[in-house]
């Protein structure tokens, strides 16, 4: 058995593009030459308990033609969209696993090791082209096929782009070409992920993943990290809500949005420069299309009356017209393309007055960025009981941008007498705000009202809430008594 041992750091960037859209894209004069074609069939591994996919490693044998290569790759975290992973490759002579006594994956699996099996497979046709772009060797393969399992399958067409030599900008200098005939969109799955993604049931709305970060992450790399979770987060809701309609994709897309611009907030020291605020005026009005959506969804699911449900899902229609519009547009795409190479190519390093803010510990500047938000909605606070709706609506806003940044920093406070103050913590601002959105429900409700002219018909009082408001208000003001009084998990 001949063992080529080939490590190597593979960047990739990967793009999604319609099945019918792949052979317009061969016929352009972008790709001219032949490509080389080869059928693929990989089988991936792991144990039953799925121990390899826990530790963000991915174990298959390929096949082309009689030659089997067995391939171990490894990720520093989920991906979005551009892919940079360790990876180990050797020459095998069938089907089965070849596990280096002496190595890593040996170590971690144990006696585990002999349960490693099939997990499913991912079938292939593979047609490549070499491109140069400025001064960039890159590897264009288009790649359709399915991964496959007990009958399941997910469809894959996507484009890669491996950057053989060369700047990484020149991955989205071409990127951006190939949208220019067909359309494309960054893809946050791998094989192996769509692979796994059928052990178990189907998924409606992608949460937001946990973000690894240790003591050795400085500032500047937590922004990094955080940011590309929440673009990762959208595009995969996004991706879900481009297929078919689903209210809870639909919500998950408008909080990634919106943890996104608190990291935008959160870091915006180290950030400066016009990108950073055109970045995040473009991203609420995206929110802004996708949340006249997702209130009238909000607003069915409190209607108990047929008639008056009708009518609101007359309007629900318009709005998801709209959104499918906004998410299928050329500036969207190109939002996210742009997004994404501003935040891995680490271009807001650039602003010189921010250098010492980007290296700082990263722990410390978390510790810094949740006492400034909690000293905000401790001032905020204080008018909840008798302020205005404006006055509650800042401590709402500020309840969201605290827990998204105990969310993002969680992994920098995980000693387990944090991990129990984080939790009372996490609950009570939970607490509040579930109370603060109900209240502002009700005013979106009278907005709602207004606009769609339904003052009057059965079922419209009910809408309103009025009989629950006082009852709501002291709830949220004793919730956040109650989160001021607790002792701060980061400190």
């Amino acid at each position: 058995m001949e063992r080529t041992g080939r490590v190597a750091i593979e960047t990739e960037l990967k793009l999604e593009i319609a099945p019918e859209a792949a052979a317009f894209l061969e016929a352009s004069d972008l790709l001219s030459g032949s490509a080389h074609i080869v059928k693929q069939r990989a089988i991936y591994f792991d144990t039953p308990g799925k121990t390899l996919l826990s530790e963000g490693i991915s174990l298959r044998i390929r096949r082309e033609g009689r030659k089997r290569i067995q391939t171990i790759k490894i990720a520093s975290g989920p991906a979005a969209g551009l892919f940079a992973r360790s990876e180990w490759e050797m020459a095998v002579k069938n089907d089965e696993p070849v596990i280096d006594a002496d190595g890593e994956l040996a170590k971690l699996l144990g006696e585990r090791a002999s349960a490693l099996a099939p997990a499913f497979e991912v079938l292939i046709e593979r047609r490549t082209w070499m491109l140069q772009e400025s001064e960039s060797h890159i590897e264009l393969v288009i790649d359709r096929g399915a991964a496959k399992v007990a009958g399941r399958e997910s469809l894959v067409s996507e484009i890669e782009l491996e950057l053989k030599s060369g700047d990484p900008a020149d991955l989205f200098s071409l990127a951006r070409k190939l949208d220019a005939i067909v359309p494309v969109r960054l893809a946050m799955l791998s094989k192996a992920e769509r692979g796994y993604g059928l052990l178990g049931p189907a998924v409606e709305a992608r949460k937001a993943e946990p973000i690894p970060l240790d003591g050795e992450v400085i500032a500047a790399e937590a922004f990094r990290r955080i940011a590309l979770s929440c673009l990762r987060q959208y595009r995969l809701n996004e991706a879900v809500l481009l297929e078919a309609w689903q209210s809870a994709a639909l919500h998950q897309a408008r909080v990634s949005l919106r943890r996104l611009r608190s990291a935008f907030t959160i870091f915006k020291p180290m950030l400066g420069g016009d990108r950073a605020d055109k970045f995040n005026a473009a991203l609420r009005d995206l929110s802004a299309v996708l949340g006249q959506a997702r209130n009238l969804d909000v607003l069915r699911d409190r209607c108990t009356v047929e008639p008056l449900r009708r009518r609101i899902d007359e309007a629900r229609v318009e709005a998801y017209a709209r959104v499918k519009e906004e998410l299928a547009s050329d500036h969207v795409r190109a939002l996210m393309l742009d997004l994404l190479q501003w935040i891995d190519g680490r271009h807001w390093l650039r602003e010189r007055e921010s250098v010492g803010i980007q290296s700082r510990a990263g722990r410390d500047f978390a510790g810094e960025a949740l006492d400034q938000l909690h000293r905000r909605i401790k001032k905020h606070g204080r008018r909840l009981k008798a302020g205005t709706d404006e006055d509650r609506h800042k401590v709402r806003k500020d309840a969201k941008k605290l827990r998204y940044a105990s969310d993002f920093f969680a992994d920098f406070f995980d000693l387990p007498r944090q991990e129990r103050k984080a939790a009372k913590f996490t609950k009570l601002l939970e607490l509040l705000q579930e109370k603060l959105g109900t209240l502002n429900d009700h005013k979106t409700a009278q907005e709602l009202i207004d606009s769609l002219d339904l003052h009057g018909q059965s079922g419209v009082v009910e809408l309103l809430g009025e009989s629950r408001r006082e009852k709501l208000i002291k709830r949220a003001d004793n919730a956040w008594e109650e989160l001021i009084d607790l002792k701060r998990f980061w400190r």
